[in-house]
């Protein structure tokens, strides 16, 4: 998934899959409206372009315009990339089921294991971060 390694592609397919089939003039300013920045015209037409070229969007011409539409292959790999991130920040609403908020009650310093400092079940963290990808 090359394409959605670039910020700047992965929104560009956001906005001209909201819009209906926009401008390239009317993605830039959705883009620069989101960003709350310029971006450079050379920068937007070369990633626009990368885009069409890689068959993630189409272009037709409309008049002076240039109009552009999501494939089927830029469609897919949108909602793929949709489907990644909604699973990985899945448990960031707050609503208490993350394993990080467990043990929010313990005592300052007791880590449940009867040291009290929590030294061995931190060695053993460590030792475990370790372990993990250890090919021997």
């Amino acid at each position: 998934m090359r394409w959605l390694q670039s910020g700047l592609r992965r929104d560009i397919c956001v906005i001209v899959a909201d819009l209906d089939d926009p401008t390239g003039q009317q993605t830039k300013a959705a883009l620069e409206r989101h960003y709350d920045d310029r971006i450079r015209p050379k920068t937007f037409h070369g990633a626009l372009d990368a885009l069409v070229d890689k068959g993630f969007l189409s272009r037709t011409q409309d008049g002076l315009a240039d109009r552009h539409a999501l494939t089927e292959a830029g469609r897919r790999r949108l909602l793929d990339h949709h489907a990644w991130v909604t699973a990985s920040i899945d448990g960031l609403d707050g609503d208490g089921d993350d394993e990080r908020d467990e043990g929010d009650d313990a005592d300052e310093g007791d880590d449940g294991d009867g040291d009290e400092d929590g030294t061995d079940a931190a060695a053993k963290r460590v030792g475990d971060a370790n372990a993990v990808g250890d090919d021997s």
